[in-house]
């Protein structure tokens, strides 16, 4: 990040203010034994201090799904990376309210990924590397043309004396070096400071932060640093002592080690359900950015939420350009092309994070959604609130699930007193009455309402009209748009027409007219009526039909009426569509009649069809066709 040089002087002036912390050498690792006896539950202790509350200027989210995210489960393929970059962007926004993401750079795959989703141009989320503090590493970054990266930069003695065999300043030089080479090569340093809620944080964190604050101003390039509290083990009270407090450890960095909030990144877990509450207590204190993932996901018990955060920063900060109804379709994309099993009641993505299944909540939510719903979910998150049915769900929780079943509004509201909804409750209650322990399935309860509702549902006969018509109009669109129908040449036509009723024994005849209504092609039927059918009508005048005056007026399908062909005394009905030429001309018109008895026999198919919504779209169909429109 550029800065002015007033900002610079500005700066490094505050900092010459700050009080100098050296390092802490010491010969034994101090492991705050006394708050992590790791025999027992960590402990929280208070030193009856308190820092205030001065949240950062501007604050943002920064996203680790890609890293951390991929420390939790198989890794993604490059293809599902791409999409959820995607995703992300979208959920952000043109505001950069996720500003940034970070990758793996190791693999072939890694690199793969970023380069695809740097070809599309995306101003946001940035995207940023992650590689441990090594130097042979930090050629991977440059390699991939990144602005900045992540380094592996442990804090705590947990890491340093026992992972590492260090000492502190022998630490603390390793890290500099690596900070030192990453900026020779004009690429932004992140300091990860893992485990800083065990870490020393006067004896190792703030001199180490101040240091590279003096390698900032001497390269004039941002140096950031991210609080990485690893365990979860962060803390919001405020009375709460360091190493664990969250506000402490952000006041400190600001007001002791002279690190800019806006430089600071706030990385926590969940192991003690703390990781969302932390995170936005290190944006109150005054840290710009937290760190999430998508779903949570992430290493052990995962980080904060995206999409939780999302929600906390509009509450804090406004809308600034988020698409909410975005986490809908993350959700979806999780579970439907990746396979992550989202619990139903997770917040805000759950399939059941709305859904209410108590009778008393129920009719609260008929009178006003707003008593139990959180917020509009339809608007914000795409998701309307529903219902489960059980013992507990009323009248009025049966009567909701109804008319949030089938979208009935107005005038179509099904009411709580309706005797029909006592008689499914009655059912309901007999049902756990006799031992169920299952709440009742959407299909179950759909079969009970069509059984005493139903004049709400299309009639057998309706829904096999309107899956004909339908089918109908679909092979009509397929066979007119193929290039031998624009020849209007009856050799290439004729045969192409057969093997569309081959296909589709229910059609009786095709045949195709010209602009005159004149019959160009024989009727096309199937093998048994072909002598006898074939060239009826052959060079007549069919203008005065409505199947072709109807295309030839609006340009669109037609759907008749039913009929009984005179020719074969079978029930049928017309579908028609215009032909047209390279430049959109119409030249033709193309119809087919259709059998209705052959579709009769498929009425077992469609049982578990949605009725009402098949009458909304059958009664839409009819209407369309009487006035001429597909």
């Amino acid at each position: 990040m550029a800065k002015s040089k007033n900002e610079k002087k500005l700066n490094a002036s505050r900092r010459k203010q700050i009080k100098k912390f050296k390092l802490k050498e010491v010969d034994k690792p101090n492991l705050y034994k006394e708050i992590f006896p790791y025999s027992d539950v960590c402990k929280i202790s208070f030193d009856k201090k308190t820092v205030p509350m001065h949240p950062a200027k501007e604050i943002f989210i920064t996203d680790t799904t890609f890293r951390d995210g991929q420390q939790s489960r198989p890794p993604y393929t490059v293809e599902q990376i791409f999409k959820i970059f995607q995703l992300l962007s979208r959920l952000g926004g043109p505001n950069g309210v996720i500003r940034q993401t970070e990758f793996f750079l190791y693999s072939k795959k890694d690199k793969e990924a970023v380069k695809k989703c740097l070809d599309l141009g995306l101003r946001y989320p940035e995207i940023t590397g992650w590689i441990r503090a090594a130097k042979e590493d930090i050629p991977l970054v440059k390699e991939l043309g990144l602005k900045e990266t992540g380094l592996l930069t442990s804090v705590s003695d947990y890491h340093i004396f026992l992972k590492l065999n260090k000492k502190r300043s022998q630490a603390m030089n390793d890290y500099l070096s690596i900070v030192k080479s990453v900026l020779d090569l004009g690429i932004v340093p992140r300091c990860h400071f893992e485990d800083i809620t065990r870490a020393d944080v006067y004896g190792f964190c703030i001199p180490f932060a101040q240091e590279l604050m003096k390698l900032m101003e001497e390269s004039g390039i941002d140096v950031k640093i991210r609080l990485c509290d690893t365990m979860g083990y962060g803390v919001t009270y405020p009375n709460a002592s360091l190493p664990r407090s969250v506000g402490k450890l952000i006041h400190a960095f600001i007001y002791d080690a002279g690190v800019p909030g806006h430089l600071l990144e706030w990385h926590g877990h969940n192991d003690f359900h703390k990781a969302m509450i932390n995170a936005t207590t290190a944006w109150l204190y005054g840290c710009s950015a937290a760190n999430s993932t998508l779903l949570g996901l992430g290493e052990r018990t995962g980080n904060p939420p995206i999409e939780g955060l999302i929600f906390e920063y509009i509450a804090l900060k406004g809308t600034k350009g988020i698409d909410t109804t975005v986490i809908t379709d993350i959700a979806e994309y999780f579970e439907k092309e990746i396979g992550v099993k989202i619990p139903h009641n997770y917040p805000f993505v759950g399939s059941g994070f709305n859904v209410t299944s108590a009778g008393v909540h129920a009719d609260g939510l008929i009178k006003c959604e707003e008593i139990y719903n959180i917020f509009d979910t339809r608007k914000i998150l795409n998701r309307p609130i529903t219902t489960t049915i059980t013992d507990k769900s009323g009248n009025a929780g049966i009567a909701f699930w109804i008319n949030q079943r089938f979208n009935l509004e107005g005038n179509k509201i099904v009411d709580k007193r309706h005797p029909a909804v006592s008689k499914i409750h009655k059912w309901v209650m007999e049902q756990y009455e006799a031992g169920r322990i299952t709440y009742i399935s959407p299909e179950e309860m759909e079969k009970k309402v069509r059984l005493h509702l139903p004049e709400y549902f299309m009639s057998e006969l309706e829904k096999i009209k309107y899956m004909a018509e339908k089918a109908a109009v679909a092979a009509v669109n397929q066979i007119i748009e193929n290039p031998l129908m624009r020849s209007m040449n009856p050799e290439d036509q004729e045969p192409l027409m057969q093997s569309v009723v081959d296909e589709h024994p229910s059609i009786q005849f095709a045949y195709v007219v010209d602009m005159n209504g004149r019959k160009t092609t024989k009727n096309i039927t199937n093998i048994a009526d072909r002598v006898k059918y074939e060239n009826y009508g052959v060079g007549t005048d069919q203008s005065d039909r409505q199947w072709f005056i109807n295309p030839l007026r609006t340009g669109k399908v037609f759907v008749s009426d039913f009929f009984i062909s005179k020719m074969t005394g079978i029930l049928c009905f017309t579908v028609s569509a215009p032909i047209v030429n390279d430049q959109d001309e119409m030249i033709g018109i193309f119809g087919v009649d259709i059998q209705f008895e052959d579709w009769v026999k498929r009425a077992e198919d469609m049982e578990d069809m949605d009725h009402i919504t098949l009458r909304e779209q059958y009664t839409k169909i009819k209407s369309k066709a009487k006035h001429g429109r597909p």
